[in-house]
């Protein structure tokens, strides 16, 4: 089946070839049952037979999905009556589809099998037996009611015809006006002729219209429906509105009854009642009236009040007493005319106070800041600070310490003023006359000089601070004690919340008996009421009954009425110094605020700190400028680091904080000592190793004392011990842990100057990570430097040796060890005052300790070299004959004995031991090389003979060199072996 409409999935062919195919999506095949589609489908204009003239544009009278022929069967008589058409064809396809319709065979499908009746027999095997049962069921039971099966398909009728009726009509925001729902309802494409598609617009405005009153009809036939169905409810509504009317009048005059009952009722026995309660109010009325005088006349006087306050410095007192007349203006005497004027004076009155509660605040500071500086760290005037910082608070002048840390700076530069002119004056040698400027005065001083000023300022600075800590930590003090009268204020009104919200409870208990026509009197005899909700129920309910005793006795309370309700509670609270405050609840402070203000104030004391460090370091810079300091020896500038170090430890235990600048300047003048300190050192081990001429040197006792306090497992220098009366004679050897150590005379020097490095690391901490770098450049120079005057023969230029002996070899090996033995303890020295986080640094002394290693192990190979060189010249010549031994087996006999003699003293019997194992390959080596060379074998020939003769003696005279008896020389490798 084909179609001309352009909205079907099957194409249209012209040719008798061609076939149609049904869809295969599931989804197209099967649509659910659409109410009143759209029957006419969308049709093409102009050419009929032309495919590209189908129409494409939206209809809102198509259903909103894709027409396809399954719509068909839902209108088929509506297919079958197409008013558009131009003639009444009798074919059902060609009026459908148009005259181009052609039928044409449809090829079976290769996918679909043929279905006869076979295979439907095995289905109506199994459905007949259940079929039957369901045939005798429906006889047996009896049919319902007629009339509920008639209204049940009314019922689904009338619903059935509701659901073809558009959701759209149905929302209760249905509105014409709007213009979507308008274009929904009423789409204008359906009035439009132009572009030649007329006829298709107009025959589909007539199905809108014919479909509108399609729904029309269907909502007035549910309308009736549902109107019959209700119509006894409606006729009975109409008699019960007649019976409902009769109530009403009955009613009516029973309540115009009542009221004169009622009326009767006021007149007897509530006029007089009535009567004494508003004598009895305009009584109250006039106490008030006279209480309210009384307090104006109290008002009247709270200006003279205020000045003789502030006569007396009473801040507190007079604020408190402009704040509570400023409230009772507001709230009992607004509206006065008489008092119109006096806000406005006591708020000028209060800026009043609030300029010299400042001014007495700066006075306050400089008078504590500026009294003398002696060990008294004591508060001035301690009830006074309190008062004032009190009266800041309450006036919220918060910013207060600034005043005092103004007058900090201030003080801190006049405490170094003076102590520099009264040192001055004591000093006789500078004349104040022809130097007028203080720095130039204090650059003319001596070091005990000057630290002894500089001492001096560092204790007045420490008093400074502790002065500062006492009368801040008071500030403080004020501030956390309103902090803490604030939090108990919110406790006291959570609970009185809490206290209200209960008595709220039973006033609603009371209530409820009241409305249920119980006497009060009868629920509290009954114990229906909590105890202590009675006792506050009675209390409240007798409290208006009772009698007024007096004039004189009502106005006590009734003058502080609303007053005495805004007047704020008091509590006292004592500061750390045992002065006793009265706090009001006034304070209209947040906690947030008076903590940041406790925190202004601490970091104030921190600023103190700071601020005194600032000044120090401007006083030793300026002492500075000539290089004073640098010129300072080793003991004074630790002298005088040790006591800028207690300052900084001073103050930081004072304040609570590190203050770097102060220990910057330090550092940094460490670090000019440090340089200085290392250079001295490496120019004097520089001309120690120039003028070194590597011969064993003896070891005075000093140096054998200064090695013996490093073997305990500590490094520091010997004090000096007093001239014995028997001077010990110096050591040829130094005894280190047992072992000999022969050196020369600046390897000792050098292990002082090591010490002395270690030394200047516990003196001054500070300089232990620059320390240890110069340490081991220190190391390193002497390592590089020793190698070139020795190995690299410098010292022939240099000192003007003739040449480099074994014995210098040997004599700078056990120098070098010696340096080597100490790499360790001293690296446990440093490592012991490093942070964890600088231990990387340790890893210079592994270098140094690898370079040593290296150093000693060409000495050794350098002495080998020696011997072999001596081996490859005398064996070379070397010839097997008589006599025995010959001249070359003794000379290299006489000149390993000179090697032996050379280096035994030198060196350890081990290390010796090795040396001449390494020696003897060597030369085992050169004489198995000549005996190949002379073809002699180990075949017991004449040849044979002569050359054991010449190994023997050669073995005899080794071994019976001193230490050498045990040495394994194995001279069975001289011969080759037979393959």
């Amino acid at each position: 089946m084909a179609s001309s409409h352009s909205s079907s999935p099957v194409p249209q062919s012209n040719s008798s070839d061609a076939f149609f195919k049904k869809e295969m999506d599931a989804t197209k095949r099967f649509h659910p049952v659409q109410s009143l589609p759209d029957v006419c489908p969308k049709e093409p204009t102009g050419n009929v037979g032309d495919p590209s003239n189908l129409c494409d544009s939206p209809s809102l009278v198509v259903d909103q999905q894709r027409w396809t022929i399954y719509h068909s069967k839902v209108n088929l008589p509506a297919a079958l009556n197409d008013p558009r058409l131009a003639k009444r064809e009798s074919d059902f396809f060609t009026k459908t589809w148009g005259v181009d319709f052609v039928d044409t065979e449809v090829t079976p499908s290769f996918y679909l099998p043929q279905i006869t009746k076979e295979h439907f027999a095995l289905y109506q095997q199994e459905i007949a037996p259940r079929e039957k049962v369901y045939e005798r069921c429906k006889n047996i039971c009896t049919p319902k009611d007629t009339f509920d099966r008639t209204l049940l398909h009314t019922h689904d009728k009338s619903r059935t015809d509701l659901e073809q009726v558009p959701k759209i009509f149905m929302k209760p925001d249905f509105a014409l006006e709007d213009s979507l729902t308008f274009n929904t309802v009423l789409p204008w494409s359906h009035f439009s002729t132009a572009g030649g598609k007329g006829n298709r617009d107009a025959a589909s405005s007539k199905l809108l219209q014919e479909k509108l009153s399609h729904y029309l009809d269907i909502v007035e036939v549910n309308i009736a429906h549902q109107i019959s169905l209700r119509s006894e409810a409606f006729f009975h509504a109409m008699t019960s509105q007649h019976e409902l009317q009769d109530y009403l009048r009955k009613t009516s005059q029973a309540v115009k009854l009542l009221r004169e009952k009622i009326s009767k009722i006021d007149k007897v026995m509530c006029e007089g009642s009535l009567r004494v309660l508003r004598l009895s109010l305009t009584r109250n009325n006039c106490i008030k009236a006279y209480n309210k005088l009384k307090l104006m006349a109290t008002v009247h006087q709270t200006q003279p009040t205020v000045q003789l306050l502030l006569s007396t410095s009473e801040f507190v007192g007079a604020l408190d007493l402009i704040a509570t007349t400023q409230e009772v203006l507001q709230q009992e005497l607004q509206g006065i005319h008489s008092f119109r004027h006096l806000g406005s004076q006591l708020c000028e009155l209060e800026k009043l106070i609030d300029k010299m509660m400042i001014a007495e605040f700066s006075t306050y500071a400089r008078n504590d800041l500026n009294r003398p500086l002696e060990d008294d760290c004591q508060i001035l005037e301690e009830e006074r600070l309190v008062s004032l910082v009190f009266g800041l608070l309450k006036q919220r002048k918060l910013n207060f310490y600034e005043i005092y840390g103004d007058e900090m700076i201030n003080t801190a530069k006049n405490i170094i003023k003076q102590c520099v002119v009264n040192t001055v004056s004591q000093i006789e040698e500078i004349d104040t006359e022809v130097v007028v400027k203080l720095a130039d005065q204090m650059r003319m001083m001596n070091f005990p000089q000057w630290f002894d000023l500089l001492k001096n300022i560092f204790s007045k600075f420490t008093i400074f601070l502790k002065r500062i800590k006492a009368t801040l930590n008071t500030i403080r003090s004020v501030v956390f004690l309103v902090l803490d009268k604030n939090q108990k204020n919110r406790d006291l009104e959570d609970t009185l919340q809490k206290n209200s919200a209960k008595e709220s409870s039973v006033d609603t208990e009371v209530a409820y008996l009241t409305h249920e026509g119980m006497f009060i009197s009868d629920a509290f005899s009954e114990g229906e009421l909590p105890a202590g909700a009675a006792d506050t129920t009675s209390q409240r309910n007798t409290s208006p009954n009772s009698e007024p005793c007096s004039s004189d006795s009502v106005s006590e309370p009734e003058c502080t009425t609303d007053s005495s309700s805004s007047k704020e509670q008091t509590s006292s609270s004592v500061t750390p110094g045992g002065v006793e405050m009265i706090i009001g609840d006034d304070m209209k402070l947040t906690d947030l605020e008076l903590v940041r203000l406790a925190n202004n104030i601490q970091e104030l004391l921190y600023n103190a700190s700071d601020i005194c460090h600032d000044r120090s370091v401007k006083f030793l810079m300026a002492r500075a400028k000539d290089g004073f300091l640098e010129k300072l020896n080793s003991n004074e500038f630790v002298t005088l680091s040790r006591l800028m170090e207690g300052f900084i430890l001073d103050t930081e235990q004072i304040c609570g904080r590190k203050s770097m600048s102060l220990r910057g300047a330090l550092q940094s003048q460490a670090n000019r000592f440090v340089n200085r300190f290392h250079e001295e050192r490496k120019t004097k081990l520089s001309l120690l190793l120039d003028n070194e001429r590597w011969k064993q040197a003896e070891v005075p006792a000093e140096f054998q004392d200064l090695v013996d306090s490093v073997s305990d497992g500590r490094i520091s220098l010997p004090e000096k011990k007093p001239a014995a009366t028997e001077e010990r004679k110096p050591a040829e050897f130094l005894i280190v842990e047992g072992q000999k150590y022969a050196t020369v005379g600046t390897v000792l020097l050098l292990i002082r100057i090591i010490l002395e490095y270690c030394q200047c690391v516990d003196n001054i901490p500070s300089i232990t990570t620059d320390m240890l770098t110069r340490l081991s450049d220190l190391l390193k120079y002497f390592n590089s430097r020793s190698c070139q005057l020795v190995l690299g023969a410098g010292a022939l230029q240099v000192v003007g040796l003739k040449t480099i002996t074994t014995k210098n070899l040997a004599l700078s090996s056990r120098c070098l060890q010696l340096i080597v033995h100490y790499i360790p303890i001293i690296r446990a020295h440093f490592e012991a005052r490093l942070q964890p986080k600088q231990f990387s640094m340790l890893r210079h002394f592994d270098h140094i300790t690898k370079d040593y290693h290296d150093h000693i192990a060409e000495i050794s190979a350098k002495l080998v070299a020696i011997m072999d060189s001596l081996f490859d010249k005398l064996l070379s010549k070397y010839e097997v004959k008589a006599p025995v031994p010959s001249a070359c087996f003794r000379n290299i006999c006489k000149q390993m004995a000179k090697m032996h003699e050379a280096i035994y003293d030198l060196l350890p019997e081990e290390q010796t031991q090795m040396l001449f194992l390494r020696i003897n390959a060597s030369y085992k080596l050169h004489l198995k090389r000549q005996l190949a060379h002379l073809n002699v074998v180990n075949d017991g020939g004449p040849l044979n003979g002569l050359v054991t003769s010449d190994v023997a003696f050669y073995t005899g005279n080794l071994q019976a060199l001193k230490g050498l008896n045990n040495l394994d020389l194995n001279m069975a490798e001289i011969w080759e072996q037979k393959r």
